[in-house]
């Protein structure tokens, strides 16, 4: 009877009393890890993916990598844990103590505890699935070179806006600089009437944007410009503190035709500037971005708005060149006069398909403009990078398109 209660008093004890827990181990990135201070053994989970495996008699070798930063961290474990499944390319979470490591190579290392493997790295190639095609839209449907008609409905109601997201081109060209299939940064400003304010935005937006990103990615920047393109950082510097220079197309075409350098295509009022001439214009301009503005209006889309100039007929068109690159932005003012925009489209033969927009223009338009920066080129201009398909994972150009 009193073996009885001392078990009953001990299971009220127990069921009232708070059991210890074990502590969970905190998840931390790659990044946040190899930038513990003073580690001393606290118990931490990372997730990742096998760098490098070194097995040793008594203990193994791993670096995981989760993309947070261009170091992998060490895991270091017993030799039992070594198994087939941790190989390069495997996905792994590791529960362990983050201490100081003993190596100058690196100033902490993972005490693995626990390594499960999440996923296989499986070598064999993957088989194509072909889709069936269907009519889907049950009308004729295309890939988009531009969100832009899409934004000026949009700019209607909230007067500065933007997008960002793939775009399309079908230009037969294997250059450095074309992809059928890229990203761009796309803006609509209500109320803007004159050039001067839309390049006012689109600097500011180069220059911010840059200083963001050598604020929170310098290793990768510097692993770029140390091993890729030596003294881009200070072309990239020049670019920041200078004011972007501004001509006129017809100030350009005449600075080129004055040019001791030969090109391919000979320069000519009315006739497109091509790449050399960009790269030339701004090497002329000391490595500094400019703005050519007012192009003739033969070379620019219908919506683009008419200057009513003359003798030479041009459009408030700009296009920003950059060192290295040539075009980055391109932009314009809106034609937002109704009776012009029709003309333009009459002329065009475009006017029933592109009824519903110019029928923005009756019910309170206003004066407004945008732009659209190429994402991939100016990922070339800050990093330095001279072919376009080197900064986006899955390049697609003309003939080319196998993922």
């Amino acid at each position: 009877m009193l073996g009885a209660r001392c078990l009953l008093r001990a299971l009220r004890f127990c069921s009232s009393a708070a059991c210890p827990r074990h502590k969970p181990s905190a998840k931390l990135s790659v990044r946040d890890a190899l930038g513990a201070q003073n580690p001393s053994g606290e118990h931490v989970k990372v997730q990742g993916w096998i760098r490098s495996v070194r097995s040793q008699k008594e203990v193994l070798f791993l670096h995981v990598n989760d993309g947070s930063s261009l170091e992998s961290l060490q895991v270091v474990a017993d030799s039992s844990f070594d198994s087939r499944e941790l190989a390069f390319g495997s996905s792994v979470e590791v529960q362990g103590q983050l201490v100081k490591s003993p190596s100058k190579r690196q100033n902490v290392e993972l005490k693995a505890e626990k390594i499960e493997v999440i996923g296989n790295c499986d070598a064999k190639p993957s088989s194509k699935i072909k889709l069936p095609e269907e009519n889907f839209f049950n009308v004729p449907a295309f890939l988009t070179v531009s969100g832009q008609l899409h934004l000026e409905v949009m700019s209607g109601a909230f007067t500065q806006v933007f997008t960002f997201g793939p775009t399309f081109r079908a230009e037969n060209s294997q250059s450095r600089r074309h992809l059928a299939e890229f990203y761009m940064v796309e803006a609509e400003i209500s109320f803007v009437k004159s050039l001067q304010d839309l390049m006012q935005v689109m600097e500011e937006l180069f220059k911010a944007t840059t200083v963001m990103v050598l604020e929170n990615c310098p290793e990768d920047v510097e692993l770029c410009h140390k091993f890729i393109a030596p003294g881009q950082k200070d072309r990239l510097e020049h670019m920041l503190k200078n004011n972007f220079l501004i001509i006129s197309y017809t100030e350009a075409v005449e600075i080129l035709k004055q040019a001791s350098q030969n090109f391919t295509f000979t320069p000519e009022w009315g006739v497109d500037l091509q790449t050399e001439h960009e790269k030339y214009l701004v090497k002329h301009c000391g490595n500094i971005p400019v703005f050519v503005i007012n192009y003739p209006l033969a070379l620019k889309p219908f919506y683009t708005r008419d200057n009513e100039d003359g003798p030479q007929h041009t459009v408030a068109a700009v296009d920003l060149l950059v060192p290295g690159v040539g075009e980055l932005f391109g932009g314009s003012l809106r034609e937002e006069r109704y009776h012009f925009l029709e003309q333009r489209l009459a002329r065009s033969g475009l006017k029933e398909v592109y009824q519903w927009y110019l029928d923005l223009r009756r019910f309170g338009s206003v004066p407004h403009g945008g732009f659209g920066m190429g994402f991939e080129r100016y990922l070339q201009c800050i990093l330095g990078v001279e072919n376009i398909k080197d900064v986006i994972p899955f390049p697609r150009f003309t003939h080319s398109c196998l993922l």
